[in-house]
């Protein structure tokens, strides 16, 4: 199981397909949502949603 980079939190479908959406589509260095959103100054909430509509726009990643 991939850990966080930030945290070393276990890391969820969600947190991999975010990390790989937001960073680059090749990474390997992957973070948690809560380390995410840290990053990119905003919430959670915010990536939560995100990641509902990237996935319904038919991204294979989440």
């Amino acid at each position: 199981m991939e850990k966080c980079t930030a945290c070393n939190k276990d890391l969820q479908k969600i947190d991999v397909g975010l990390s790989k959406k937001l960073i680059n589509r090749g990474t390997t260095t992957y973070f948690c949502i809560y380390c995410l959103a840290k990053k990119y100054n905003c919430t959670v909430e915010l990536l939560r949603e995100k990641a509902e509509h990237f996935k319904q726009m038919g991204c294979t990643l989440f």
